[in-house]
């Protein structure tokens, strides 16, 4: 067992405070690091699609718990999962 990030889009709202608080993402991208969504096919961790969080790239988490702390609806978690778990 393993720490992993899990999301529960169905408690998302789209907000994107995850997204832009990676510390992770802000460096693979400029618009994020601005505060906005990805404009072009960068390799992030997560972002917002069709209103709702998606993970994109969990094998770049640092696992540092910054989105978790920044989703104020908690569809953002670190939990203990087997390894190569993934959004079920």
């Amino acid at each position: 067992m393993s720490l992993g990030l899990k999301v529960y889009p169905e408690l998302c709202h789209g907000c994107g405070n995850c997204v832009v608080a990676c510390p992770v993402n802000a460096l693979r991208s400029v618009e994020i690091a601005a505060g906005k969504g990805p404009s072009e096919d960068v390799d992030i961790i997560m972002m917002v699609d069709d209103g709702t969080i998606q993970l994109k790239n969990a094998d770049l988490c640092g696992k540092c718990g910054t989105c978790v702390e920044s989703c104020p609806v908690n569809a953002i978690t670190l939990e203990e999962s087997p390894l190569h778990w993934r959004n079920y």
